[in-house]
């Protein structure tokens, strides 16, 4: 059913729950995975300007993605890691058409049921929205 998993990370460590959910899915599916870090470009400036600051960003992001690759490794999943800056739900949105994906599986955090219009600025909404296949939203 899912040959490709897409799974978006911000690196908080809200995603634990997601990368154990898209685990198990691509070893159910023998899916292969990508795992996708998205860093937020500092509006109105060009990433030539700030070339050293993203080089170690995009650093400190690979480690933290091949350390979130390991238990997919263990279960011989097929899987890329993938470091990109920009807008993060613009960059999930292209990776997901870029590499067709036939799922992707992001962490979503909470609403406060008092203002539940909070939530629609996030990259989960955004990407919920916009994506072309199907999105499970992790909680």
């Amino acid at each position: 059913m899912f040959k490709h998993i897409l799974v978006p990370m911000d690196l908080s460590g809200g995603h634990q729950r997601a990368l154990r959910v898209a685990l198990a899915l691509a070893v159910a599916y023998r899916a292969r995975v990508t795992l996708l870090h998205v860093i937020q470009q500092v509006a109105d400036t060009e990433v030539s300007e700030l070339r050293d600051f993203y080089r170690r960003l995009v650093q400190a992001s690979e480690r933290k993605l091949d350390r979130a690759a390991r238990p997919f490794a263990r279960r011989g999943v097929p899987l890329s890691t993938e470091v990109r800056i920009g807008e993060p739900a613009a960059e999930i949105l292209k990776a997901g058409a870029r590499r067709p994906a036939g799922l992707i599986v992001m962490a979503s955090h909470g609403l406060k049921p008092r203002r539940p219009a909070g939530g629609w600025g996030t990259t989960s909404y955004k990407v919920g929205l916009l994506c072309r296949c199907p999105i499970l939203l992790v909680k």
